[in-house]
């Protein structure tokens, strides 16, 4: 049963991510390769605030979530100007950028999250305070179970109304044609300020999860596989809509756990699941371009 209740953990957290990512991929229309780094700065900005300032679990994630909207610019700015391969690029950029930052920030001659070693380096910080709501310490599998469900619950309902609101529906317009939607008297740069802001600070939601859970975060988390996994359940699921990104969060994160019965070798399973994602996308781009369960081609 815990071993269930682990994956229920993973597949909300995971969940989480895929839907926020949707709203940028597949309501804005553009493709960002940068996801796991907000992730990452999500549970770093945890970390932080909850052993150096010894914030509690509400103080701490809206402090993470707040960062993350903040440097959501970096990814928001550059969208007025560039769409396609070159934002993309830019996307990459962020993402190697905040990769070598949690990578080399750090001193040993000093303790953890202070400003000389700030990230603690490839390493990691851990040690991680489990949430604590109201008295309530949620430290048991079960209770992280019910947490990360109820979390996933919310910024589904969140982002489900936001579909059907005037603002998602100003999404969907400024995907299909940009030039209308200015044309309209629309202001597609805030709109785009917006849209990155609440998506970036949803994936920092789901750092702030999966770092209390496993009371553990290293720069791995914003890896460029972690980006690719991400991008990849949302392809694969479906864009455009509210079902895909679960089912392909579902299906990807169950698939590695299918690969254990394997008795493969740990490398070989890792090279392994990389290939598999490969060949599921090109596939769902040949035979479904919408994904498995999406109403939008993502071009």
């Amino acid at each position: 049963m815990t071993y269930v209740l682990h994956l229920a953990i993973y597949i909300a957290i995971y969940s989480i991510l895929a839907l926020s990512l949707n709203l940028i991929v597949g309501y804005c229309g553009l493709l960002t390769m940068a996801h796991a780094s907000y992730f990452a700065i999500g549970g770093y900005t945890y970390a932080l605030l909850t052993l150096t300032l010894g914030w509690g679990f509400l103080p701490s994630t809206a402090g993470a979530m707040l960062v993350a909207a903040i440097l959501s610019l970096a990814l928001s700015l550059p969208a007025w100007r560039f769409r396609g391969d070159s934002f993309v690029l830019i996307s990459l950029a962020i993402q190697a950028l905040v990769f070598s930052i949690l990578s080399n920030w750090y001193d040993a001659k000093f303790p953890i999250a202070t400003w000389r070693n700030l990230a603690n380096g490839p390493s990691g910080i851990p040690n991680i305070p489990k949430p604590d709501i109201i008295g309530i310490r949620f430290d048991t599998v079960s209770s992280m179970a019910i947490l990360s469900l109820a979390l996933l619950a919310i910024c589904g309902v969140t982002l489900g109304l936001l579909k059907i609101s005037p603002f998602g529906r100003l999404l969907k317009c400024m995907r299909d044609d940009e030039l209308a939607t200015r044309g309209l008297g629309k202001n597609v740069r805030l709109t785009k300020v917006y849209a990155f802001g609440i998506s970036c600070s949803i994936a920092a939601l789901a750092g702030v999860i999966y770092s209390s859970y496993t009371s553990y975060i290293d720069p791995s988390s914003a890896s460029l596989d972690h980006s690719i996994l991400m991008v990849s359940m949302v392809l694969i699921g479906g864009v455009g809509n509210f079902r895909g990104p679960i089912v392909g969060a579902i299906v990807l994160v169950l698939m590695p756990e299918i690969l254990r019965f394997g008795n493969l070798p740990y490398a070989t399973a890792a090279n392994v699941r990389l290939l598999v994602y490969g060949v599921l996308i090109a596939l769902m781009v040949h035979l479904r371009p919408q994904g498995l369960m999406g109403e939008y081609r993502f071009r």
